[in-house]
Order: C-alpha cells, then structure tokens, then sequence
C-alpha cells in the first residue's frame, strides 16, 4: 500500500481533459520508462525502455493540441539494477518542478517498505534499515503545478554482508515458561552500537507492563519488567536487526518476532539454615520440601535464581567445575534443573550413605545444589526430586536464603532478578 499520498494541485479547465488516472495507466502500461504522463487518447503510446531517462511519448489530444508532458522529474537513487545497494542511506526517492503523491517499495517476498514523503513534496525516504541480499522494486509518481503526472520505476539489490552478527536467545514461541522468566539475547559478536540495537530488539506484553533491557558487557542484553509477570502474560520478542551495522562492518540478520505465554505463578525459597524447599503457587502454599544445600566447604549461592533447563538425568563430577578428580562422579543424577552457567541445580540425590537418616531437612551436604530425595532412576513419583520436576516450568524462580555464600552475580544464568530496578535499568 502506498505510504503517503497528497491531494493533487486543481487543474484549469482548459486542461481539466488530460486527467490523472489515465496518466497513472499510461504508466503502468510502460513499466520500466523512465518517466510518464499522458491524456486521454486512446493512442498513448509506450516511451523508450528502462533507463533513458527520458519521458513516455504521447499522442496529441482528440482536439488536436499538442502533447502535454509533465514538468516534473523522479528520480530514484540507486540506479536501476544497482546490486550490493547499502542498507542504510542509499535509498533515495525526489521529485523537481513538482510534488511526489505516491512511493510504493516492495521487496521481492512481497513485503511492504514503510517510509515518509517530506511535507514539501520533494523526497521520500524509508523508515528503517533495508533487509541484507534483497531485490527491492521501487515506483514512484509526482505531479506537478498542472496536475500532469510523471512516474518512475526501478529496482536494486542490497548488499550481502560478509560478516553477519546473530543474537542467540533462550526462548522458543508458543511455550509457557514460569512468572520470572527473563529474555536473554547472546550476540556472537561484540556490539558497539548498543543504541541502535536497543532500539532495533524490544519485548512488549499484553497485558501491557514496562519491559526493559540491560546489558551485561557488550555480548549480552536481558530484558525483564520491574516485577514478575502476571500469569497469562503474552509476551513477544521483536528482533529489527536485519541490514543494521552492530558494529562497523558487521551486520544484523534477524528479522522476526517470538511470542510466549507466561503460566501459573510458582516461586520457592530454598532454605539454607531450615534445611527446606518451601514451594508457592498463586499466592498459596504448596508445598514443603525437606532439603539439602550447600555444605560448608561448598556452599550455595544466595539470591534469586530462574530454572534455565530441565535436563533430566545427567551426570555431575567435579572436574566440570574446576576440582579435582577424585572429587565425585555421578553417572545418574535424576531430576536436574539448570539454575546458573556455572553449574548450580536443584535436583534428586539418592547416593547418601545414611539411608536410614536421609540429610534432607537436616544437614547441608552438597557441593552447591539444592539437593531433594530421590531413586535411582527417578521413577518414584512420590520422592521430593520427582515432584518437584514435575511441578516446575522452566522461568520459575528458586530463591535461596541463609546461606554463607555471596549473592550470585546477576549475569550468572537469568539472574537479573538479583538487581534492583533502578540497578537494571541504567545499563
């Protein structure tokens, strides 16, 4: 659809026979001139063809006058059959001895490019970036004091880029994820222009709620409103980076959106001295868990902590956070529930020695988990680990209090919660 269109000049009646809708066929008859206007007549005849920059020819009027042509000139920039077209800066629409009324920009997908033609009628200019290694065709049309219409089309293709810029991020459309979940967005390449990806990555919410990004040095941006979600939340991603430079030379490629659903409000404190998992759901207690944390020489982080995966059974050993190698090696730890990159999980245990005297709820053994009982195999689901996995959404948060251990940084996992919001918002 056209993106602005002016009411054009009145017309003398001497000339009120050459009108402009048939000026507008005559074009799009001779698509590919240079440059058109017409009358009347039934005789119109085509210009020369595409890039001769020189007006559609056209035949003398049923009265006998010579053939009016339009003063004013389009002009497109860049030139027709332009390839490797900059995506920003380059398209140009003009118009001279006249005032441009219509600019239609499509690319080859069919897609709509949206843009303004200026309150003086001489120029229009796109809105945003043009996408990378697309074809664009450009139609445009100007009308001059007389009401005489001249028309101009052309195409081009954008640039290729050699070096591209993805942002990776943690969420995927039409799933529910927990009332914490925070939108985290990993660029494969430093960024250095973070005002404009700030305004080219934005999440929005229906209900509507303010949602703000931070940025964690130059890789990383999370957003997350002031409090947590409200279950039912719609919540999409925008991503407005295709042909915008990140940094010089370095180009965006994504242009799309990712909407999810926020569900139940569930969050639970994970209690170091108590010993305990304590579970809220809307408001109400759910549950409480007899728990085992961090022991004194590997204590649990404290703070607010998001579910990142539900990774099921896997294997834990201390090399893969940096002890040593006879530390420990569990082949199959079921019920695992990322909660940090560095590798803090709520998950089963059911390798404690003392089968008659369990730890949960009463003594802290673990090297940095929240540990919950559990089977082998994690098929009992009536054991603490089973239930607990059960009833949890990745976006949950899982909180822990007294422990001895510091507050866990907040880009360590989605633990942007750990900040204030006056914190949050200022980078």
């Amino acid at each position: 659809m056209p993106n602005t269109t002016r009411e054009s000049p009145g017309r003398s009646p001497v000339r009120r026979a050459r009108r402009v809708l048939p000026a507008l066929a005559l074009c799009v008859a001779l698509l590919g001139a240079g440059a058109c206007s017409g009358g009347d007549s039934k005789d119109d005849r085509g210009g020369k063809g595409p890039g001769d920059g020189k007006p559609a020819a056209q035949a003398k009027d049923p009265g006998g006058d010579a053939p009016k042509m339009s003063k004013a000139v389009v002009a497109i920039t860049p030139q027709d059959g332009a390839t490797g077209v900059a995506t920003e800066g380059a398209l140009k629409v003009t118009a001279t001895a006249g005032k441009l009324t219509e600019v239609a920009v499509k690319t080859s997908e069919g897609k709509t490019v949206e843009g303004t033609i200026a309150p003086d009628g001489a120029s229009w200019a796109p809105a945003a970036a043009l996408q990378t290694g697309m074809k664009y065709a450009v139609s445009a049309t100007a009308t001059d004091a007389a009401g005489l219409v001249s028309a101009m089309q052309s195409s081009f293709t954008t640039l290729t880029p050699a070096n591209t810029n993805y942002g990776y991020f943690n969420i995927d459309a039409n799933e529910t994820y927990g009332v914490g979940m925070i939108v985290s967005l990993t660029f494969g390449t430093a960024v250095t222009d973070k005002a404009l990806v700030n305004r080219s990555v934005t999440v929005t919410s229906e209900p509507a709620v303010e949602v703000k990004g931070h940025w964690f040095k130059d890789t990383r941006l999370d957003f997350r409103p002031e409090k947590y979600w409200q279950p039912g939340t719609k919540v999409t991603l925008h991503l407005d980076l295709d042909g915008k430079q990140t940094s010089p030379g370095v180009y965006g490629k994504q242009k799309k959106t990712v909407t999810f659903t926020i569900g139940r409000a569930q969050t639970s404190v994970a209690d170091s001295k108590a010993h305990t998992l304590t579970v809220t759901r809307d408001g109400a207690l759910l549950k409480k868990l007899p728990a085992s944390l961090g022991s004194d020489e590997f204590t649990t982080y404290n703070g607010r902590m998001l579910i990142m995966a539900k990774e099921g059974t896997i294997r834990m050993y201390g090399q893969s956070v940096g002890l040593g190698p006879d530390s420990y090696d569990i082949p199959d730890v079921p019920h695992s529930m990322r909660l940090s990159t560095s590798g803090t999980y709520v998950h089963g245990n059911h390798w404690f020695k003392d089968k008659a005297n369990p730890p949960f709820g009463r003594l802290n053994t673990s090297h940095g988990c929240v540990g919950l009982e559990d089977v082998v195999g994690g098929g009992d689901a009536t054991k603490p680990g089973a239930w607990f996995y059960a009833n949890s959404l990745v976006g949950d948060v899982v909180e822990v209090i007294n422990s001895p251990e510091k507050v866990i940084d907040a880009d360590n996992g989605w633990s942007g919660w750990t900040l204030t919001w006056a914190q949050w918002i200022k980078a």
